[in-house]
């Protein structure tokens, strides 16, 4: 979850295609919009780094009680629940998307569909971290840590498998 946000914010960069988007802002810029789909250990997680950069976060997620938790925990992050209109209407504003979704012990349900993509501004981001079960994006296929990006409908999309690989400490 915590990497989600590191990478993100990286390919967001002009030079690797992205918006140019500074997930924390400057003095008269507004910071970038991250949404985090699911509030489990990777979501919270992912919700805590891009909180702590400036970044304007919302946190979809289906458990009323654990929306509770995030609201008390996450102070300045945004619950909301998760559903497909809910997650429509953030999109078009969406810079950098984390896909944070698990059902354990089985694949992970597809809640991006490429259509949904094309309402995104081109050069936005999406981290999915479900890809180990197949990927909580229709598009989203697995990609490697030495080529770890791929491009659909403008949409840059980290895939890597074993994301947590390249920090073993």
């Amino acid at each position: 979850g915590r990497m989600s946000i590191l990478v993100g914010g990286y390919f967001l960069a002009k030079h690797y295609g992205g918006s140019g988007t500074l997930l924390g802002g400057v003095p008269g810029v507004l910071p970038g919009k991250v949404v985090v789909i699911g509030g489990g250990s990777a979501g919270i997680n992912a919700a805590r780094m891009a909180t702590g950069l400036g970044a304007d976060v919302t946190i979809l997620e289906v458990d009323i009680e654990r929306m509770r938790y995030l609201d008390i925990t996450l102070t300045t992050a945004h619950t909301l629940y998760s559903d497909e209109s809910h997650l429509m209407q953030l999109l078009p504003a969406t810079d950098l998307l984390i896909g944070a979704v698990l059902v354990p012990g089985a694949k992970a349900p597809k809640l991006i569909r490429r259509d949904m993509l094309k309402v995104m501004r081109p050069g936005s981001v999406l981290v999915d971290i479900a890809i180990d079960q197949g990927g909580c994006a229709e598009t989203s296929r697995p990609t490697t840590h030495h080529e770890p990006i791929y491009v659909e409908e403008g949409i840059i999309h980290y895939c890597v498998a074993n994301m947590p690989g390249a920090y073993a400490r």
